[in-house]
């Protein structure tokens, strides 16, 4: 998760909380991914794109024994966090520079010079996967490594679901065509494998599914994991003003009546791509001679089981998605997800302005021209918008 370069109340206030809201449930999950089985090599110089507040940078630079990092990231803010904490690491601080700047539209750094190129989660933020693969393969060392995770094609399937039955219900058509466009910009693991080879990088994909758990449709909204992450864009596919929050109360009510007293279960297919670069020729005999392996896949069980109980069930919603939660028990790959206490925050009036839904306004009655009450909707009917 990354954010742009000036500094906003928003922005600053997203980099006081990272640590301890987003990181534990989103990018720690990646950067354990990055990490694991890395070698960091020796007088290597490591660049680290999109480093957040510090992680895993600090992780690389326990591993060092001699060598150099550079950390980029577009905002001063998270880099200002990231700056204390690894004052905090004592000497190992002098082996890192840290540097406010974007990886987009590409890199400033020359070609070849990085023995090690890594990218918690920023390849999800930059407009083409393939130019900017080809572009962190173009700064590494013959021979060198790029390591990158992002969210993949299913990360937020079971809320993307849900978007999609309330547009086609209420005749949204725009808005659909919005959904879908987002919905395919999350690349499958053959989009990555093949930004790998158009980039002279030789390795594999990994891949592992984890779930987040929230317990009501206003906490999966206000989580920091969402609030900070996909949630602008998922109101701009929405429309504005009344439009977008008359959409929203939908989604909130199809939430709630789908998932009553049971967590709201959303997937996250993790990747993490691990390649090592190699001029044409030679990438061509690696790859005649090396043997395909398939994704390495982690999935967490799931059951759907308690989807039927929907089926004699008029709420005047769209109909149930193909993935439901299954149930309140919480398995070793599950995260249970709650909001942050917003007390010690002071947010200008127009950021509020941006982040309110006036579903989730306490108090706030729903609108009288959204068809009146929830039990008396039809589903067939085709006049509710």
């Amino acid at each position: 998760m990354t954010v742009q370069g000036h500094r906003t109340l928003k922005i600053e206030k997203l980099a006081r909380i990272y640590d301890d809201e987003v990181a534990p449930v989103w990018g720690s999950r990646f950067g354990k991914m990055l990490l694991r089985n890395l070698v960091v090599p020796d007088k290597g110089q490591v660049l680290d794109i999109s480093c957040g507040t510090g992680y895993p940078t600090t992780e690389i630079l326990r591993r060092m024994t001699d060598g150099r990092v550079i950390a980029i990231d577009a905002s001063s803010a998270m880099l200002d966090v990231a700056r204390r904490k690894i004052g905090e690491l004592g000497p190992l601080a002098k082996k890192v520079f840290f540097r406010t700047e974007s990886p987009v539209p590409k890199l400033s750094f020359a070609d070849d010079v990085y023995d090690l190129v890594v990218c918690n989660l920023g390849l999800s933020e930059m407009p083409d996967l393939d130019s900017a693969v080809r572009d962190f393969s173009r700064v590494a060392k013959r021979g060198g490594e790029v390591r990158c995770t992002l969210p993949l094609a299913g990360t937020f399937q079971e809320f993307h679901d849900i978007y999609r039955e309330v547009l086609i219900k209420h005749d949204k058509h725009d808005a659909l065509d919005r959904l879908e466009q987002h919905i395919a910009r999350y690349p499958t693991p053959e989009d990555v494998e093949r930004s790998m080879r158009a980039a002279n990088l030789v390795g594999d994909l990994e891949v592992e599914e984890f779930t987040l758990l929230f317990k009501s449709s206003r906490e999966f909204f206000f989580a920091p994991v969402i609030e900070y992450g996909p949630l602008a864009e998922w109101k701009d596919i929405a429309g504005s003003g009344q439009e977008m929050q008359d959409v929203f109360w939908y989604i909130k009510e199809a939430i709630d009546a789908y998932y009553d007293r049971r967590p709201f279960q959303i997937t996250v297919a993790a990747g993490c791509l691990i390649g090592r670069k190699h001029d044409l020729q030679g990438m061509q005999a690696a790859e005649r001679a090396r043997i395909s392996r398939p994704v390495i896949a982690v999935v967490a069980p799931t059951s759907l089981d308690d989807a039927a109980q929907f089926d004699e069930v008029d709420t005047g919603l769209p109909s149930p998605p193909a993935q439901i939660a299954a149930g309140s028990e919480i398995g070793p790959g599950a995260f249970q997800v709650e909001i942050v206490d917003d007390d010690d925050f002071e947010i200008d009036e127009a950021s509020a302005e941006e982040q309110a839904l006036d579903a989730f306004i306490e108090g706030k009655r729903r609108p009288p021209h959204l068809d009146g009450d929830l039990d008396d909707l039809d589903l067939d009917d085709d006049t509710d918008d």
